[in-house]
């Protein structure tokens, strides 16, 4: 349990990691509802829409949400690393690619722009995934880690 201890003693909030832990389980099932809608059994088009790649996205972005604020309550008030002021800005930065890869037809800029019907293809797909690993990576250097006797 020490290193969940800040300088003071004090443990982090229960509520807050509750809390990112709701939110992140949230944003799991979200992500699954627009990523395989079949599982579900509302699977009604051959294609990945407009409307399944704005859920999975917002899926993501509650897991971003409640990532952050779970391993900001790790810190427990003690001053965050570079490492992990980092990972904080490698969160962010991998949501913005998932999101421009995701809506990349209605920006304009993907395989089947407006007035076309979007299509999740997959380039697009590629760069979701790239994005996710990208969140993957800020939220690995977000974490306290501690040596042994410190």
């Amino acid at each position: 349990m020490a290193g969940l201890q800040s300088s003071n003693g004090i443990f982090p909030s229960i509520a807050r990691v509750r809390t990112g832990f709701t939110l992140t389980f949230m944003g799991l099932l979200l992500l699954i509802l627009g990523a395989k809608p079949e599982w579900f059994g509302l699977d009604r088009s051959a294609v990945v829409g407009f409307v399944q790649i704005a859920v999975f996205l917002i899926g993501l972005a509650l897991i971003c949400v409640g990532g952050y604020i779970s391993l900001a309550t790790l810190w427990a008030g003690g001053e965050r690393s570079i490492a992990a002021d980092f990972g904080l800005r490698l969160v962010g930065t991998g949501y913005v690619i998932a999101i421009f890869a995701g809506m990349a037809d209605i920006f304009g800029m993907g395989s089947h722009p407006l007035p076309g019907v979007p299509h999740f293809g997959p380039w697009q797909a590629r760069g979701v995934e790239f994005g996710m690993l990208i969140v993957l990576a800020g939220f690995l250097l977000m974490v306290p880690y501690r040596r042994k006797g410190h």
